[in-house]
């Protein structure tokens, strides 16, 4: 409403009660029988005391009805003696009660916050690396964790550690300690940290395999690295996603929390206060399209034991390896090695003496399936491996000369699988043909690795 418009009343003639009745007729004598002779109209009577102030009570009534309506629309109400009041709540705020974490106690986030936020932790990190000019050069990242053990063991993403020449843990109080790197895996970007405390809280772990789409979900961290101890709400959007890291394939709960640079390492809570999941990956753009609400936690139940392991053993034991140095197979190495399989792992080479060569693979087999799984990429081929340790035996299925195969493989102890980008593995082996012949046919090229002929 403009601010011109004032609500005003006009009351013409209202003041004056003569003016009430009006009537307009000729007052000249007339005699009763003349010609033309009428009777005049009586005179007006005029109003009485009460009917005057009935009048005004009326006009000022509406008055204050426009007024006092005008006021409530702006917020503030007008009094008789024309000042505004605010109003103000006398609502007692609810009690925030700190309680025991059980797993039986359904809490509001205001609830789960009091009574967790003193199991996460912030992680500062710093790192010395050398440039180009052969300077060394410090650099800084920081993120999140959580208290796993009463004396000092905490959980964190193998990422927010990694290359770090000296990690320092805050805790909610404000302490600080320095921190020292049990272990890691990349596999699964689980790292465990030791600080000398004790009496500290820990975190309760729950069932991640029990989480629901739809589920409230909260994300207690140290978002920018700058704003500590900040809590988001959201949902889970999708359980068991399958997305690529960094080239790393991850069984994800997918959120839409916010999640920033900063929060990576922290605990995804449910509303009962059970640790679910580790925070570990935003997209923050998707072909170059900018993407909102899509946070990544890493089921706690998929580390639960990689967790145990490092703790007692300084890394992860048994972890399961091919035995075998492989990439993901394209359509342009099908057509340029004359094969028909188009996608799967490409068997680029076969350790000597390990679990690939004991099974029979050769180098320029195509693995399409590991027992039910099937295996388009090297990703999968990764994948496939995580539900599995070093001494189990899988099916596997591959391609060569024309057909499928299969055979049984028990996995050896992993030292370090190599894995290949397949434009990479293709480039190295036109190199070595190369220089061997002086030609880079991909009839020779053929020949060479797969004994044509």
């Amino acid at each position: 409403m403009s601010e011109n418009n004032d609500f005003r009343h006009e009351e013409q003639g209202y003041n004056n009660p003569e003016n009430l009745y009006h009537f307009n007729y000729n007052e000249q004598q007339n005699t009763p029988g003349d010609p033309g002779w009428a009777e005049a109209p009586a005179a007006a009577k005029k109003p009485s005391f009460w009917q005057k102030a009935g009048v005004k009570v009326t006009a000022l009534l509406l008055a204050c009805a426009v007024v006092g309506g005008a006021a409530g629309y702006g917020g503030a109400a007008l009094s008789s003696s024309g000042k505004t009041t605010i109003r103000q709540s006398n609502r007692t705020a609810s009690e925030i009660t700190v309680k025991q974490v059980s797993g039986q106690t359904l809490m509001s986030p205001a609830e789960v916050y009091a009574s967790t936020v003193n199991s996460v932790v912030s992680i500062n990190c710093s790192s010395v690396s050398t440039n180009i000019f052969g300077q060394s050069v410090q650099s800084a990242s920081s993120g999140s964790g959580f208290i796993i053990t009463q004396d000092g063991y905490i959980v964190t993403n193998h990422h927010v550690v990694s290359g770090a020449s000296s990690v320092t843990v805050t805790l909610h109080d404000g302490r600080e300690y320095p921190a020292t790197v049990v272990g890691s895996d990349s596999d699964y970007d689980v790292a465990v940290l030791k600080i000398n405390a004790t009496d500290l809280q820990p975190v309760t772990l729950g069932n991640s395999s029990s989480v629901n789409v739809g589920d409230s979900v909260l994300a207690i961290g140290n978002p920018l690295g700058e704003l500590t101890f900040s809590m988001s709400q959201g949902i889970v959007s999708c359980c068991d996603r399958a997305i690529n890291v960094d080239g790393t394939p991850f069984n994800m709960i997918q959120v839409d929390a916010s999640i920033n640079p900063g929060n990576s390492g922290g605990p995804l809570m449910n509303l009962y206060g059970e640790v679910v999941g580790i925070v570990s990956a935003k997209y923050s753009s998707y072909s170059d399209t900018t993407v909102e609400g899509l946070g990544f936690a890493i089921p706690i139940g998929d580390v639960q034991a990689i967790i145990t392991d490092i703790m007692e053993n300084g890394q992860v034991t048994d972890k399961p390896s091919f035995g075998i140095t492989a990439g993901t197979m394209t359509e342009q190495m099908a057509a340029q090695y004359q094969i028909e399989q188009k996608s799967g792992a490409f068997v680029y080479s076969v350790n000597k003496g390990g679990a690939g060569e004991k099974a029979g693979l050769r180098m320029g087999d195509v693995i399409t399936k590991v027992d039910s799984t099937d295996i388009a990429s090297m990703e999968d081929l990764t994948a496939a491996k995580k539900g599995h340790k070093a001494g189990d035996t899988v099916t596997v299925t591959y391609f060569r000369d024309g057909s499928s195969h299969t055979t049984s493989l028990t996995f050896d102890v992993k030292a370090d699988d190599t894995v290949q980008d397949s434009q990479q593995g293709q480039q190295n082996q036109q190199n070595q043909q190369d220089q061997q012949n002086g030609g880079n046919s991909f009839g020779s090229l053929y020949d060479y690795f797969f004994g044509r002929g």
